[in-house]
């Protein structure tokens, strides 16, 4: 609403409803007690109409689909044109574990990969390092070599399917040993599609894996920025990920702020290489939570588009339009997941998942309900999965571009959080940046003070968790375990002890001579060093201790 005449009518006509209309039905009705908020205690009003929009008009609040600034989406058509890639998170075990639920997967109509790494994987360890004992295959398969990584998409073109990989600290040996598992299979780079998560900066924020100190690991980062806008032109080099900031606590206008000042960080390490914004900035995507409030999760995403566009056109000076789309994959929330009465998660998904499509999001995981309890066995990941698929094809949702768009509930919301979003950045830039913000412990802090919040709201019954602290049963939950073999263990040891044994020795110390070399002279490039390393069968634990040897290891600030 621009004219002010029509304000002042509005006005007008609001305050005889309150004194009439509203003030009669409140008297024989009152509302119920307690604080009316968003999942992150966002205050919500009774009533939204158009004077809550008066601050931005109409070109660059909304704009059209498909065109700047992108809040109702990053395609004209969206869903009517392609829908979403249903892409489930997936691995335990073994590489033969967890090939045979990919295949399973695949079979049911997922139309994209996703892999989800074991602990010591996701540190940088072999199955066989005293570190990694007892972790094998509990929270994602194991890799520890090329061996594994062609065992692992056996029978799978990866060609033909594209490929999502949750691995940070060791992203850029493990995605060599993906590009060396598809030069196997006679797949050219440029064939490929698929993304790396590659986000070590929230790793120090929230999730606390990590290896290498910060200004190592984000030299590491912008090698594979380089390396793969030149090589693996189709490949996301990095999936920016605000999903774990949001499950390690923090709020969506946390997440929100965080995830995007994360993002602006890396493409200006990627411009101070010297690399051309337009060159690198296009595969940069993004990995966004979807938690219980709707409202409130559709309104981050259309917020983030708008910001990233404005900044990535405005600040960065990128003039191709590709390189300011925020695309984004979207998982539901595991920390909203229950043990108790575990069938009821598969409700709390479904609210999700429909927030993150009508949110526009470009690939979608679904939680499955047993995920409290252990990696989900094949009918609950069954279950999941059309939870999607009955969403794309059975709702409606997907007919028609951001059906929400225009709702003065939603718009609102959308401007709240984009205002916040810009207070964090201010806050985050008076400590010197994004690194330096870490280093003083202010994300870490900020995060943990609202999980705190959250947790004492919870306790206090102040939000009813259902199951948890109201409308509790007793009963004895029916969930299947599904264990990791010995055999399975026993597979991946011998196939290592293998690979030692049979490997070209001679081959496998120059290959790690030479990466030594190249991380020790900042101008060279490590990715053709570590790709090198993975064809002679160094595996992942011998690359990342080079690495470690001449980075040193990361060890996080005691916060008080």
């Amino acid at each position: 609403m621009s004219e002010p005449d029509d304000s002042r009518d509005l006005e007008a006509r609001l305050r005889k409803w309150e004194a009439t209309t509203l003030k009669e039905a409140l008297r024989a009705l009152p509302e119920r007690r307690g604080e009316f908020v968003t999942t992150s205690s966002r205050p919500v009003k009774r009533l939204y109409t158009p004077l809550d929009l008066r601050n931005k008009p109409f070109e660059e609040r909304l704009g059209e689909p498909g065109e700047f600034p992108y809040t109702r989406g990053i395609h004209p058509t969206m869903y009517r044109g392609r829908l979403w890639t249903m892409r489930m998170f997936a691995g335990y075990g073994s590489a033969e574990d967890t090939n045979k639920r990919f295949k399973y997967l695949i079979s049911h109509g997922e139309t994209g990969l996703s892999v989800a790494f074991d602990m010591p994987t996701l540190y940088g360890y072999d199955t066989d390092a005293p570190p990694a004992k007892g972790e094998f295959g509990t929270c994602g398969v194991a890799v520890s070599s090329l061996d594994d990584m062609e065992i692992l998409f056996r029978g799978i073109d990866v060609g033909k399917i594209s490929t999502s990989m949750t691995i940070n600290a060791p992203a850029d040996v493990i995605w060599a040993m993906y590009l060396g598992m598809a030069e196997k299979q006679g797949v050219p780079m440029t064939s490929l599609r698929g993304t790396i998560q590659n986000d070590i900066l929230k790793e120090y924020e929230a999730q606390k894996e990590w290896i290498f100190p910060p200004e190592a690991s984000m030299r590491l980062v912008v090698d594979t920025f380089a390396f793969g806008a030149k090589e693996v032109p189709q490949w996301n080099t990095i999936s920016i990920s605000g999903y774990h900031i949001r499950e390690a606590g923090a709020t969506a206008g946390q997440e929100l702020a965080f995830t995007l000042a994360n993002g602006m960080e890396y493409v200006r390490w990627g411009v101070d290489r010297g690399l051309n914004v337009d060159a690198f900035a296009p595969r940069l995507s993004f990995f966004f939570n979807a938690h219980n409030d709707l409202f409130e999760e559709i309104a981050k995403y259309r917020a983030a588009r708008r910001i990233w566009a404005r900044e990535m056109r405005d600040t960065f000076g990128a003039k191709n339009p590709r390189s300011w789309l925020l695309r984004t994959h979207a998982q539901t929330a595991g920390v909203s997941l229950t043990a108790q009465q575990p069938e009821v998660n598969i409700v709390r998904t479904t609210i999700q998942a429909l927030a993150a499509v009508l949110g526009g999001t470009q690939s979608l995981h679904t939680n499955s309900y047993d995920e409290a309890y252990q990696v989900p066995n094949e009918k609950a990941v069954r279950i999941a999965l059309r939870t999607q698929q009955i969403l794309a094809h059975e709702s409606g949702v997907a007919n028609t571009v951001d059906p929400l768009g225009g709702s003065y509930y939603l718009e609102a919301l959308t401007d709240e959080l984009e205002e916040e979003a810009y207070r964090y950045f201010d806050r985050i830039q008076e400590f010197g940046g994004v690194i330096a913000a870490i280093r003083k412990g202010f994300i870490q802090q900020e995060i943990a003070n609202s999980a705190y919040r959250y947790q004492r709201e919870i306790e206090d019954k102040q939000r009813i968790i259902v199951g948890v602290n109201d409308f509790v049963v007793d009963e004895q939950s029916e969930v299947e375990p599904l264990r990791v073999t010995q055999a399975s263990l026993n597979a991946q040891l011998g196939r290592l002890a293998r690979l030692r044994r049979m490997r070209d020795r001679k081959k496998w110390e120059a290959s790690l001579d030479r990466l030594r070399k190249a991380c020790e002279d900042e101008d060279v490039n490590t990715m053709p060093r570590i790709l090198d390393a993975v064809r002679a069968r160094a595996t992942l634990g011998e690359i990342c201790d080079v690495m470690r040897e001449c980075f040193g290891v990361w060890e996080e600030p005691l916060l008080y």
